[in-house]
């Protein structure tokens, strides 16, 4: 295989997506396993964490980036209740198309079904893999849908042993 035909592909992650969909289910992604998985089964090159900026978790940051994601922060609000939010469903969009240019294709790690028109998006261009979901029950039907029901989308249920802290 020549260097030119190797795959570059790169994944765009919905942090909040993944650790409440995770959570859920009861468990907990190794980030450090997420990302040699990501590299190994989809050759992933550049994978992508998008996340709400909180000073508390500079640790968490740090263990991100030691583990190989790039991390992408979003501006946080707070709800009456003082919860957090930081939605980064656009500046995950945004990014993906902006870097369309870069990658072969596109891994999404998100259950959302504001995604489904980012996938048919990459799919109209030739640049989507595959959607992998955090949890099963909680896919969006128009995720699924976007994504072709079960030939694009996988559910990291299916590989808990390898990916379970």
């Amino acid at each position: 295989m020549k260097k030119s035909d190797k795959e570059n592909n790169y994944a765009f992650i919905d942090s909040q997506n993944l650790y409440l969909g995770t959570k859920d289910d009861n468990w907990a992604v190794d980030i450090f396993k997420l990302r040699i998985y990501l590299k190994d089964k989809y050759k992933v090159n550049k994978a992508f964490w998008f996340i709400g900026y909180i000073k508390e978790n500079k640790k968490f940051y740090s263990l991100l980036r030691k583990a190989g994601f790039e991390i992408i922060f979003k501006e946080i609000s707070q709800d009456n209740n003082g919860k957090f939010k930081g939605n980064i469903d656009v500046d995950l969009t945004l990014n993906t198309v902006d870097l369309l240019l870069k990658y072969n294709k596109a891994i999404l790690i998100t259950s959302d079904g504001d995604f489904a028109s980012l996938v048919y998006y990459l799919k109209n261009k030739n640049k989507f893999k595959v959607a992998l979901s955090p949890n099963r029950k909680k896919t969006s039907f128009l995720l699924r849908k976007a994504c072709g029901w079960n030939i694009a989308i996988q559910y990291l249920e299916d590989v808990k042993r390898e990916l379970k802290k």
